[in-house]
């Protein structure tokens, strides 16, 4: 029988201390629409996003991941958006893209 290995996931905890993985706009998902937020290709699936910025975030069901499928227009959306990101296991969310492309009320 075949013997098989788990790889643990790189929770934020484990990488605080070494740097951590910040996410990569270059690795972003093509699903997430221009701006300053994004979600990259180090996604779990996790729903912690989708939980926490419902209106911002949805799920790619083909692939498995969450995107970003609306920037924030609002403080109070952009406030969302950034729990998000800080409450993200593994930093897949990131807050370094096209910003000239977010609309802002």
């Amino acid at each position: 029988m075949a013997k098989v290995v788990y790889r643990p996931l790189r929770f934020k905890q484990e990488t605080q201390n070494f740097g951590g993985i910040m996410a990569d706009a270059a690795n972003k998902y093509s699903q997430n629409v221009p701006g300053k937020f994004y979600v990259d290709i180090q996604c779990i699936d996790c729903d912690a996003c989708r939980e926490t910025a419902r209106e911002l975030f949805t799920r790619y069901d083909d692939g498995g991941y969450s995107y970003v499928k609306k920037q924030p227009e609002t403080p109070e959306e952009e406030e969302s958006c950034q729990k998000a990101l800080e409450g993200c296991p593994v930093d897949a969310i990131g807050a370094n893209g096209d910003a000239s492309d977010q609309i802002r009320a």
